[in-house]
């Protein structure tokens, strides 16, 4: 099991292909892909009183199928059989913990879907008047940060519009990037100048409409407002302005290049459905001035406010890696430390010694154009570079935060759904089970075990100023408010704010969506990184729980369930499916009540997927899609525990966005087949000696992870991946001699490197002068 721990920079190598730079050729659109293209809904429809009935049945059938095969089959064999042996009792006591987790981990589904049902159907959307009425002189702030390494051009552009599209009346979005500012490579470069010419081609585009927006809001607002409603000539006029932006929104669109179907979800969703808003309050108007009437003064001030809204966002692009100063670690976590590390303070740039590092600025300085300027801001939205928002996902949200009793909300989001109308089998399944843990977490949140899915939220940046750790590396302070010990850092940070007294919540409603991994190799990167860390966070648990209980908090047995499970259960789930596959457990253990306990998890999930537009069937395609990712999930585990024992950092590896295939590594892909075979091999012996239960498990397993490799790797690609991984294998780099350092002798006043020696003190110079000491030493002796 050892093979499976491939190191992080052999899935980053898999990559079979750079991303382009404009063009993105989508997979072509195989059999059995998605067909339906429109999203779900924004408000999740009301769950009727059957459904709600039957989900609690559903978790006392459970829990009562559980308890009678632990007393009619296991208490029972042990009592019947008091000779059986220690092999016996030794597979009865493994067989029992096998069950008894995988009907937990099935229980707590079944409690935070019904947790979701209940949100379900008490939500009320809040009408856009209040929302118009709350934001009306607002002056709180919030800044979006888009963390992005290697991004295609074209998504990182999508997830940046969506941003600054946003109704909210003080935003700025800032792209930070992570690629190495100076590469040598002139592709790598013409991307990397792509994607910062983004921000300042979206602040452009958004000029003029802004100014025309900002000149009628200042010219209604200079003219005589008066009681009741106002003349039909002010209800022409906001009408002419919300046409304008209308029209500027549906030409954006009419000019977008659609190739897959992440372009069409931001062509009609995010620009046509911000369009159709805005028409929706032009008919609003037309029906008023048909009827004589209008709405008045406030009204219509709000709706001039309204598209100030939409176009005043600011934009612009950061890169922590161009300064010294400021930490340089490989992952997400740590390039939006640094930025937030910056955050209301204004900073020079400094040169020494060829880097260049930032100093803050007093407050009485006067400052210099050259400086860096970063202000502070209320919230903070974090939003992955290959997400989509829809237009009013900051005016909820934030709305949410300061509405009465949310006052110790950190975090707020929409856990994220995904893409409709996936090309490619893989992708769809994929997003079957996205749209399931939306569920799963808008149900945590009904229990107060909610978790911060780090690819979208709007978090209080005050919550993050008090779980922040402080420590100086090289003479410079790091600030880290969001923890970077695992590759999973929003679970940790969702820890650390609960052992400091905040709550975090998921507002009811699909509000943002996310790509899924188009193909087997990256999603292998994505599902081995998600597997990773859970039970190193898992100790800041009890820390969290006891500093709770010492405040005198409510700490529900509930709540401390769905967290465990939500952490730990990849973990026992795969080395307990590794255990059914691979040992022969006596029959006499089987039992139909260990059916009856799983078939409610099964039939609640069917009737979840085809909520969510899916099939009823694809529990069946989930469960294959699972098995070949078992692997994939003990690596994840298994790397965890690697990190426990020798307190080394994973390296974050990002999930590729290319559209060509990512090549998987071969062991990832030669194991599915493995465990088909030894399912083969398994149903026959048990053919042999009569062991139906089992064959018939045998069976099962090994035609769903049939069906998973040809539907989700591929036959072909099998091949090749499993060659490209058998020559990476045998292939050796070559040693490289280091190349030496060459010595300088400073002989002069002016030889002398005074720079490096001002900014590294003694250290460099004491080198220098003993180097060019034996040189001479050596000189004078030839």
């Amino acid at each position: 099991m050892s093979e499976i721990l491939v190191s992080a920079q052999e899935l980053a190598d898999a990559e079979t292909s750079e991303p382009s730079l404009s063009g993105r050729q989508g997979p072509r659109r195989q059999w059995g892909s998605e067909k339906r293209s429109e999203p779900l809904s924004i408000v999740h429809p009301k769950p009727s009183g059957r459904k709600i009935t039957w989900g609690r049945l559903s978790i006392v059938i459970t829990m009562v199928a559980w308890v009678l095969y632990v007393v009619t089959t296991v208490l029972r064999q042990l009592a019947d059989n008091p000779n059986a042996g220690f092999r016996f009792q030794l597979e009865t006591v493994s067989y029992v913990l096998v069950v008894t987790f995988l009907t937990f981990s099935a229980l707590m589904y079944l409690m935070a879907r019904q947790g979701a049902l209940y949100r379900f159907r008490d939500h009320l959307r809040v009408p856009r008047g209040e929302l118009d009425r709350h934001f009306v002189s607002y002056d709180d702030g919030i800044t979006v940060l888009v963390p992005s390494y290697a991004e295609e051009v074209n998504v990182a552009r999508g997830t940046l519009w969506s941003a600054a599209l946003q109704e909210f009346p003080d935003l700025k979005v800032v792209l930070l990037i992570d690629d190495p500012p100076t590469p040598t490579d002139p592709l790598v470069l013409e991307r990397l100048n792509a994607t910062r010419a983004l921000a300042q081609e979206i602040s452009q585009a958004l000029a003029v409409p802004a100014a025309r927006a900002n000149a009628a809001l200042t010219a209604f607002r200079a003219r005589p407002c008066g009681t009741g409603p106002v003349s039909a000539g002010e209800v022409d006029a906001i009408a002419a302005e919300y046409d304008y932006a209308a029209v500027w929104l549906e030409t954006m669109a009419e000019a977008e290049n659609v190739e897959d179907h992440v372009d069409e979800f931001f062509v009609d969703l995010v620009l046509m459905g911000l369009a159709r808003e805005l028409r929706l309050v032009l008919l609003a108007l037309s029906a008023a001035k048909a009827q004589r009437t209008g709405p008045d003064w406030n009204r219509v001030d709000q709706l001039y406010l309204r598209l100030t809204w939409i176009f005043n966002a600011k934009t612009e692009y950061f890169e922590r890696k161009a300064y010294a100063s400021l930490s340089h670690e490989a992952n997400k976590a740590m390039n939006l430390n640094a930025y937030i590390s910056l955050m209301g303070g204004r900073w020079q740039r400094e040169i020494t010694d060829g880097s260049v590092v930032l100093r803050r600025r007093e407050e009485d300085d006067t400052g210099e154009a050259g400086d860096l300027i970063a202000p502070d801001t209320t919230y903070l939205l974090t939003l992955d570079a290959d997400s989509l928002l829809l237009r009013d996902y900051c005016l909820r949200l934030v709305y949410f935060l300061e509405s009465a009793g949310n006052e110790r909300v950190a975090v707020a989001q929409t856990p994220y759904s995904s893409f409709r109308g996936a090309p490619t089998r893989i992708e769809r399944i994929a997003g079957a089970s996205t749209d399931i843990q939306h569920i799963l977490h808008q149900g945590m949140t009904y229990y107060g075990a909610t978790f911060w899915v780090g690819a979208n939220a709007v978090i209080r940046k005050v919550a993050l100023e008090d779980i922040v750790e402080i420590e100086t590396v090289g003479g410079f302070e790091v600030r880290t408010y969001i923890q970077d010990r695992t590759v999973i850092e929003d679970t940790e940070s969702s820890v650390d704010l609960g052992t400091h007294g905040w709550t975090l919540s998921n507002y009811p409603e699909r509000l943002s969506y996310s790509a899924t991994p188009p193909d087997f190799g990256s999603l292998v990167v994505q599902r081995r990184r998600w597997a990773n860390g859970g039970l190193l966070i898992l100790p800041k648990l009890w820390t969290q729980v006891r500093r709770r209980r010492q405040r005198r908090e409510t700490v529900l047995f509930r709540e401390l369930l769905l967290r465990v499970n939500y952490m730990s259960s990849i973990a026992w789930a795969s080395f307990g499916l590794l255990f059914l596959l691979a040992y022969p457990y006596d029959s006499r253990l089987l039992s139909p009540l260990v059916l009856v306990a799983a078939l409610p998890y099964f039939l609640a999930m069917g009737s979840d997927l085809r909520d969510c537009g899916h099939r009823f069937s694809d529990i069946f395609r989930i469960y294959g899609f699972n098995l070949v990712l078992l692997p994939v999930n003990l690596a994840g585990v298994l790397k965890s525990l690697q990190q426990a024992f020798t307190g080394d950092k994973i390296p974050f590896v990002r999930t590729p966005k290319v559209k060509n295939r990512t090549a998987a590594p071969g062991l990832y892909v030669l194991v599915p087949y493995l465990i088909v075979a030894f399912s083969l091999f398994t149903l026959w012996r048990d053919i042999t000696v009569g062991n139906w239960g089992n064959a018939t498990f045998a069976a099962l397993n090994a035609t769903l992870a049939a069906i998973a490799i040809r539907s989700y790797i591929g036959l072909g690609n099998s091949v090749v991946d499993i060659s490209l991984g058998f020559l990476n294998w045998l292939y050796v780099k070559p040693r490289v001699r280091a190349a030496p350092v060459p010595v300088v002798v400073p002989k002069t006043a002016e030889e002398v490197d005074w720079q490096s020696v001002l900014y590294h003190g003694d250290r460099r110079l004491n080198r220098d002068l003993r180097g060019g000491t034996d040189r001479r030493r050596r000189v004078a002796a030839r």
